[in-house]
């Protein structure tokens, strides 16, 4: 009998088993912007730079981080936030939470403050995954299965992030968000 892959749907978060050995997704939760049968497109939530948004887009005059959404396209911008009040063609993910819209608006926005880091979070790159590669990393149990939760994503520490998600999950998840990072140092 063959195992199946758990259902992924757009507003999942992927949360990197601890031991998970892929420098790129070392203790990382992934957001899920986009799933089909082609492919799978998400962002790395916790992975900051010492780069703000000001220093790539000349236009903005804001000191809001950056975060590396991912390995692939690394000179590319991406971005989520929970105001679509103030940004057009926002496509939404989850409850509250939403990616991508119109750019004009998202710099003139938080040129003028009204969006601020509590609303929104930049990324560098992105995580990407061919068609069956995600099936088959969660067959290999690589990663562990979560909903995105808009108040919580923008409302708690990035150095947080990780063992917050899987404290919030319960069970036997509250007890994997205290593994050390190198348990031969325990």
């Amino acid at each position: 009998m063959n195992a199946k892959a758990p259902r992924i749907t757009n507003g999942n978060l992927l949360i990197a088993e601890p031991f998970m050995g892929d420098n790129n997704f070392d203790r990382s939760v992934v957001l899920v912007c986009e799933h089909s049968d082609a492919g799978t497109f998400g962002l790395v939530l916790n992975q900051p730079t010492d780069i703000h948004l000001g220093d790539v887009i000349d236009e903005v005059q804001a000191d809001l981080p950056l975060f590396i959404g991912g390995p692939v396209q690394q000179n590319t911008l991406h971005f989520i936030h929970r105001r679509p009040d103030l940004i057009d063609d926002s496509i939404r993910i989850a409850e509250g939470l939403y990616w991508s819209g119109n750019f004009e608006q998202i710099k003139r926005a938080v040129n003028l403050g009204t969006l601020t880091e509590r609303d929104a979070r930049f990324f560098i790159g992105y995580s990407g995954w061919s068609e069956g590669q995600l099936a088959d990393e969660l067959l290999k149990k690589s990663w562990i299965i979560s909903q995105a939760d808009a108040s919580f994503l923008f409302d708690t520490p990035v150095d947080q992030f990780w063992r917050g998600v899987l404290k919030r999950m319960g069970g036997e998840y509250k007890s994997i968000a205290h593994y050390p990072v190198d348990p031969r140092l325990n």
